[in-house]
């Protein structure tokens, strides 16, 4: 039976995507509390009980206009909360706030009771190792590039002399910043030449370079599998957003089943996944975003995405 409680959506302030599920929710007539981690102690407060009434946990999250109560939310949007960093405390300070905050608000959230997830954050976070993406990917039949992941020098160089070109890939994303200005880190090719013992401080992922003719971004809602090929000259295409293309195509059925598959692996409801076509017309593995951006393929190919992801979070648990 589907529930009637309220969606809940946690993410930042400024999240034009979220902004897009809320107003179709509210459209719909479905209640919805919204809220980030980060207002924790200003304008966001819980209260969880265990071990006082028949379910397993009751108690309300609140902020200043809404209400929920835990034993009712149907879903849980976890879209891009932040957390608070307290940085006007001394460091151990706000180390020991920082893991009250993450176990205590973050724990509450991760046990609610009947509740769909999209996705559920230690989901999220399972998901997004790179090396187990590729062994999964690899499991499931899908065309993986050959990848080394090594902080030993010889065995990059070893790599990258048994293929003709390579890339270097971040194995996470992580906000990095020099002075007031943001950094993004690229895939970005890599010749020998520039390797030196540095790598051995961390490990590194370095690809064979798919001879590509275009990308795909491939969104999959629950069984709902959304398909675009992005075509440019671009070897990273975010790097220039106004330099591509979009078409909407069908995935071949088997590709389509390994990818909700992957999810299913994962425990995910939801995924968008980067594909590579090369000449030949085969389509290879490069990674999943557990909770990728979506909003602005909507805008640019008319594919209902923010029907499909109300659809999923209305349902209530599965």
């Amino acid at each position: 039976m589907t529930r009637t409680g309220p969606v809940v959506v946690a993410t930042e302030a400024d999240d034009q995507t979220a902004d897009l599920v809320i107003t179709e929710l509210n459209r719909r007539g479905v209640p919805v509390v919204r809220f980030n981690p980060a207002d924790i102690g200003a304008d966001l407060a819980v209260s969880a009980r265990f071990g006082t009434c028949p379910d397993p946990m009751d108690g309300q999250v609140r902020t200043p206009s809404r209400t929920a109560d835990l034993t009712s939310v149907r879903a849980l949007y976890w879209r891009r909360p932040t957390w608070p960093d307290f940085n006007r405390l001394e460091a151990d300070d706000a180390r020991f706030a920082t893991a009250q905050v993450r176990h205590g608000l973050g724990g509450v959230l991760y046990a609610l009771p009947n509740c769909r997830y999209v996705n559920h954050p230690l989901r999220n976070a399972e998901a997004e190792h790179k090396p187990l993406q590729l062994a999964v990917a690899q499991h499931l039949g899908l065309t993986v590039p050959p990848t080394v992941v090594t902080n030993d020098l010889e065995q990059a160089r070893e790599f990258m002399g048994a293929h003709r070109e390579v890339v270097y890939k971040a194995l996470r994303w992580t906000p990095y910043r020099q002075g007031e200005v943001g950094l993004t880190t690229w895939t970005e090719p890599v010749t020998v030449d520039e390797l030196d013992e540095s790598i051995s401080v961390v490990p590194h992922l370095f690809q064979a370079r798919v001879d590509k003719v275009a990308d795909l971004r491939v969104v999959v809602v629950g069984t709902r599998v959304f398909a675009v090929r992005i075509d440019s000259d671009l070897l990273d295409w975010r790097r220039d957003y106004d330099a591509l293309t979009y078409s909407v195509i069908d995935l071949p059925d088997r590709l389509a089943t390994a990818l909700i598959a992957c999810l299913e692996h994962f425990r995910l409801a939801s995924g968008s996944f980067d594909l590579a076509i090369d000449r030949a017309g085969d389509i290879h593995w490069l990674e999943l975003n557990p909770n990728g951006q979506w909003g602005w393929l909507e805008d640019e190919t008319e594919l209902d995405l923010t029907s499909a992801f109300v659809d999923l979070l209305t349902q209530g648990a599965s």
